[in-house]
């Protein structure tokens, strides 16, 4: 006789358990669900310190960025296309376009400088 209402306390439990998750689905079907920030696009100039052709990658010390509020750093940004760091030598001074979408810094153009 005693494992019928620990059945239906169970059942209950998981009823209600379903009815808060429903309501809180409902809750945010008006909200935007895309975390990703708008894109930024800056142009820089900098020296190349480092070239990973097999990454695809470019490591520059650059001057501030006032488009996408960065101040002057070394940093590795991923070149798209990869082409772009043909040519390339560690130590060249280089003025450069990015686009930046949160955590994520691309070089999209590349120009000697």
């Amino acid at each position: 006789m005693r494992a019928i209402p620990y059945a239906v306390i169970g059942v209950l439990a998981l009823a209600l358990a379903g009815a808060v998750a429903a309501q809180g689905a409902s809750d945010m079907s008006g909200m935007s669900m895309s975390s990703a920030a708008a894109a930024k696009h800056g142009q820089g100039k900098g020296v190349v310190k480092a070239i990973d052709t097999k990454a695809g990658t470019l490591t520059i010390q650059h001057g501030p960025i006032a488009a996408v509020s960065w101040p002057a750093m070394t940093m590795t940004f991923k070149a798209k296309p990869a082409t772009l760091l043909k040519g390339l030598k560690v130590g060249q001074t280089i003025a450069f376009d990015c686009t930046v979408q949160g955590m994520k810094a691309e070089i999209t153009a590349i120009r000697p400088n």
